[in-house]
């Protein structure tokens, strides 16, 4: 089995601003295979822009491990950090401004990555081609931005992240703008392109709806991965099964996500229904493990409304990176 494209390890990020540390990241771990089209979740602030920022090049982490391709980012220097972005990593924005050029034709947009790298004329023009017409756009070759619809401006934006033959395309909110019949042909075409070139695509959303697009979601919360959720063949019982009505063909399975020192997320609102703080007990069953919380157990955060103690002193971001590491190496933190 062939190595995956992407491996994280234990990667933290660390943003400063004046005074205030935020902990974008904290110990993230996560693989993709090659040819893979998948997605990635999360609320605003889970950490999962700042994830792709990090597979693109655009941004390092502060600490851990991240490998596309078989480079180490953390290792690169600029010059060869530059050459991975222009050759190895498309890009795909949520608004098109981002994406194309206003003044250019569609033909042109797409042309322009390749005369940056330096591609011969000859080459850049039937390249262009080719892609436009593997994302349905051949037609509006000539048109500028003004002169096409966000989906169509959506479809060239496609062909541009491809242009210069990348290993992995990356994708923020592509189809944010657009209705969902719209949408639904651009899922297509990142599946069509996939499909065509044996690109990998990783497609940055907030809607858990994505779902139905991708074989897989991994869901980001608190800069960690807690879930999975794999698109698989139904298994319907026949009992289960109304008469007459169309057997499904795929379902959707969660899981959660362990990391390699076995710990794992527990969502808020599972927390806040079962009334779990700050310890659980977890009992053995032939079947498994149950979590169980603990009758009258404080919350794992402290309200300073509830109690009139002084708050204990805030560490810094380096230390609470600090102390991640060390969980992962199994020490005392």
């Amino acid at each position: 089995m062939s190595e995956p494209l992407i491996i994280c390890e234990n990667l933290v990020k660390i943003y400063k601003m004046e005074q205030i540390e935020l902990l974008a990241l904290q110990g993230l771990d996560l693989t993709v295979d090659r040819g893979e089209v998948m997605a990635l979740v999360g609320a605003s602030g889970s950490g999962k822009s700042t994830l792709m920022n990090i597979l693109g090049g655009l941004d390092l982490p502060t600490a851990g491990r991240v490998v596309v391709g078989g480079r180490e980012l953390l290792k690169l220097s600029q010059r060869r950090l530059n050459t991975y972005r222009r050759h190895h990593v498309g890009f795909v924005w949520q608004q098109t401004a981002r994406n194309l050029i206003p003044y250019l034709n569609a033909q042109q947009n797409v042309e322009l990555p390749m005369l940056m790298a330096g591609t011969l004329p000859s080459t850049r023009r039937n390249r262009a081609e080719e892609l436009l017409n593997a994302v349905g756009i051949a037609h509006r070759r000539h048109h500028k931005l003004d002169q096409m619809s966000g989906g169509e401006q959506q479809r060239v934006a496609i062909a541009v992240g491809l242009a210069n033959r990348p290993d992995l395309l990356l994708a923020d909110e592509p189809t944010g703008e657009l209705d969902s019949v719209t949408a639904q042909v651009i899922f297509d075409i990142f599946h069509h392109v996939n499909e065509v070139y044996g690109t990998t695509v990783v497609i940055v959303s907030h809607d858990p709806q994505i779902a139905q697009h991708v074989a897989r979601v991994v869901a980001i919360r608190d800069g960690k991965t807690s879930s999975e959720t794999l698109r698989q063949p139904a298994e319907m019982r026949a009992a289960e099964q109304e008469e007459g009505a169309p057997a499904p063909v795929h379902e959707l399975v969660e899981y959660t996500v362990l990391d390699p020192a076995g710990w794992l997320q527990v969502p808020e609102e599972y927390r806040e229904r079962y009334g779990i703080g700050r310890r659980v007990t977890l009992e053995t069953t032939p079947d498994g493990i149950i979590i169980k919380a603990i009758p009258g157990e404080r919350p794992a955060v402290k309200s300073l409304v509830e109690t009139d103690e002084a708050p204990p002193p805030r560490p810094t971001a380096w230390n609470r990176v600090q102390n991640i590491l060390g969980r992962r190496r199994g020490t005392p933190s």
